[in-house]
């Protein structure tokens, strides 16, 4: 029996994903999970407060899952903490759309908590899980089995916050002239942040090659078909998506990352040997 187990490790080791697009994906998971969470105790209804919360906690669930298959390969005694809590930001491979705060860039950085704007944060996330529901699906196919399972529960979960967040960007686009204003300017904002989708990197070429991941760009019409029919719903207006392309998926973060990391790593390296 444990030699059947040695050679099963061995061959999902074999097949893994690449480290960096395990962390990728786990990153983005867990800096979006920690943003949303930031409106628990503040939703502008008791209902939307739960629902928030339970949506962070799915993707901070799916970075949980991913952080623990990283840990397993990278070895040297190597832990999902870890990997959350003592990595720098210039380590972290998210999206830079997902680690921007709550609010448009007129606001500055140093917005204060009543400063969130609950449309930029919808349409934040109709973004990223419209993208993230298409991934995970065809992750499901991966040659790697254990991302594959990973997919196969975290397409689930996400479907739901499509739903959420599609519903919450009708209300808004297609509400009070207030509603709609503030969903078009959160829009116009973070649309341009979404072309880092599809720029390529060393680390997704190398997991294409390998076969445990889909081209991005395989999936980029689709998600322009959904972008496209959702906004129509909400009467809102698709902006260019031209301008600068972040990177962050490379470490090339905004400052907004340093801040989130600094609030949600603090206890852990105040305490680094403490047992919870």
């Amino acid at each position: 029996m444990a030699a059947s187990l040695s050679t099963a490790n061995a061959a999902n080791t074999a097949n893994a994903a690449p480290l960096e697009y395990l962390l990728h994906f786990a990153d983005n998971a867990l800096v979006l999970g920690q943003r949303n969470a930031q409106w628990c105790g503040h939703g502008p209804v008791l209902e939307e407060d739960i629902a928030m919360a339970n949506i962070s906690l799915d993707l901070i669930g799916q970075s949980r899952m991913l952080y623990q298959h990283a840990a397993v390969l990278q070895g040297d005694g190597m832990t999902e903490d870890r990997l959350a809590y003592f990595r720098d930001a210039s380590q972290y491979r998210n999206y830079t759309l997902v680690e921007l705060p709550h609010h448009g860039p007129l606001a500055g950085t140093a917005a204060s908590a009543s400063d969130r704007d609950y449309a930029t944060t919808i349409v934040r996330n109709f973004l990223y899980s419209s993208l993230m529901l298409l991934v995970w699906e065809a992750l499901q196919q991966s040659s790697d089995p254990q991302l594959a399972a990973i997919a196969g529960k975290a397409v689930k979960e996400t479907r739901y916050h499509v739903r959420h967040s599609l519903d919450w960007l009708i209300k808004f686009g297609d509400g009070t002239d207030e509603s709609h204003a503030r969903a078009q300017t959160a829009l116009d904002h973070l649309l341009p942040y979404t072309q880092e989708f599809w720029t390529p990197c060393a680390f997704e070429a190398q997991a294409i090659a390998q076969g445990a991941g889909p081209s991005m760009q395989s999936l980029h019409a689709q998600w322009d078909a959904c972008i496209d029919a959702a906004l129509a719903q909400a009467t809102l207006q698709r902006p260019s998506a031209g301008g600068h392309v972040t990177r962050g998926k490379e470490g090339l973060h905004s400052e907004h990352l340093s801040y989130l990391l600094g609030e949600m790593q603090g206890l852990a390296r105040q305490h680094p040997e403490a047992v919870w």
